[in-house]
């Protein structure tokens, strides 16, 4: 098959950069929206983001795990102890949730029901804005039982993906999304009594006060990222939480029940709606 878009994939990570990907090659890296990331601080020493340093994780991610090329490893163990992958993997494990409705590079909207290819998708890619067919990964994806949208244009479509989910006779359906109001969509979504709807949120930074409220009435796990709206509602409405950096908000009693899953699996303190310690978030909150 003879395809006439080229190979290109376009994320935002570190700092709300754009980046842009084409034939595994890191071509451009956009403005840097927020400076410092405790996360990266503490991984890699890093008091400040700056290009030359996005740039090479990048290229890190590219050599390490095949991001956005033929090369890309689907199955990976944990990336952090709790992120949005590493919930998800934990309750599917536990039977909670049979699918995932989620998007990876090079394939688009996909339906996974494996915990580690899960976590290979989701654990070390950050917010994909959009991407072009791989068909050697759709294969290896389709051939390990995932169930991709679209194979042939790798288009990202949460609603899609859930309709396709429940077709295929799912129960219990976890989404990952980024914020926008496909939020409520999915949310307001007629679907069968038997069926369950989970919505998980990621890659928050720059959400609007507005988006932020919708978030918290519609998703059931929004992590914190750099988004100065959720540290504030988050202050004013004290909902459930896990974490001190970047914090993991629960939005419903399900969304607690997943975080709580996980870190009683780490054995760690459950989730918490005491005052968060705000000495050392990301700069500047957006």
């Amino acid at each position: 098959m003879i395809r006439l878009v080229k190979d290109r994939h376009v994320i935002e990570a570190l700092g709300k950069t754009r980046i842009v990907i084409e034939d595994g090659e890191v071509i451009d890296v956009g403005d840097i929206q927020v400076d410092y990331c405790p996360m990266f601080k503490d991984m890699h020493g890093v008091d400040k983001l700056n290009k030359e340093f996005i740039k090479k994780n990048i290229e890190f991610r590219i050599d390490d795990f095949g991001m956005c090329t033929p090369d890309r490893v689907i199955k990976m163990n944990d990336a952090v102890t709790v992120g949005i992958s590493e919930i998800l993997r934990t309750n599917v494990e536990n039977g909670d949730i049979d699918c995932v409705v989620g998007a990876c590079d090079g394939v688009g909207t996909l339906l996974m029901e494996d915990p580690a290819i899960i976590q290979g998708v989701g654990g070390r890619v950050s917010g994909l804005i959009s991407t072009t067919p791989i068909d050697s990964l759709i294969k290896r994806l389709e051939d390990e039982g995932c169930i991709v949208l679209n194979p042939e244009t790798a288009e990202l479509d949460p609603l899609a993906g859930l309709k396709l989910a429940i077709e295929k006779g799912y129960k219990n359906i976890a989404i990952t999304v980024i914020p926008g109001m496909i939020v409520k969509e999915l949310r307001d979504y007629p679907v069968p009594d038997d069926v369950n709807v989970y919505i998980f949120v990621a890659h928050t930074t720059l959400c609007s006060d507005e988006l932020a409220e919708v978030l918290f009435d519609n998703a059931d796990i929004i992590t914190a990222c750099a988004s100065k709206a959720l540290f504030d509602y988050a202050d004013e409405h004290k909902p459930y939480y896990y974490g001190k950096k970047i914090p993991i908000f629960c939005g419903t009693s399900d969304g607690r029940r997943f975080l709580d899953a996980r870190l009683e699996y780490l054995g760690k303190p459950l989730t918490t709606n005491e005052p968060m310690d705000r000495s050392n978030n990301p700069s500047p909150l957006i």
